[in-house]
């Protein structure tokens, strides 16, 4: 997938321990999304496996969720430097999502709403660059120590979202 990465877009760093059913590389049932950005919206290619299926062949609408939620939450992590929660998220399926078919998934921020939430938008779409899932997500905006008194990361996991916070 990574050789269908556009130009111009550059890789977020995640952490390689990391065992996020989403994002975490280190987790062997999971979707191992990595995230890329042009700094005005974040990006991810993701095959879904067959494991992940609803209906015969078709993703689970639960897991297209699950990647929307979690294109938004990096997009809000990057694009505005604070860490986040979900407070809550809508998603419309509007054409069918096929299992390991490759899909491009995009976020970026919909509506700021003051220092503490934003709203979020994600999109799914096919190889064919037909959008087949939409999104729109608010977000709770954490600084890093609030983060911590909240018991939500570790230290050490605040210290590696470093480099995106301050990038």
């Amino acid at each position: 997938m990574d050789d269908h990465i556009e130009t111009g877009i550059k890789q977020l760093p995640n952490r390689v321990d990391h065992k996020c059913f989403a994002c975490g590389p280190a987790n062997p049932s999971g979707l191992r999304m990595k995230f890329f950005t042009d700094d005005t919206s974040v990006f991810s290619w993701v095959k879904v496996p067959d494991h992940l299926i609803g209906w015969d062949n078709l993703v689970h609408g639960g897991i297209l969720s699950t990647i929307l939620d979690e294109i938004m939450s990096w997009s809000a992590i990057y694009l505005l430097k604070k860490l986040i929660l979900t407070k809550s998220m809508t998603a419309d399926f509007i054409k069918p999502v096929y299992v390991g078919t490759e899909l491009k998934v995009e976020g970026s921020v919909f509506e700021k709403q003051g220092d503490r939430e934003v709203v979020m938008q994600g999109r799914i779409y096919n190889k064919e660059g037909v959008l087949c899932t939409e999104s729109k997500g608010t977000y709770v905006l954490l600084e890093p120590k609030v983060a911590k008194k909240l018991n939500m990361m570790s230290a050490e996991a605040i210290k590696d979202f470093e480099p995106i916070l301050k990038a």
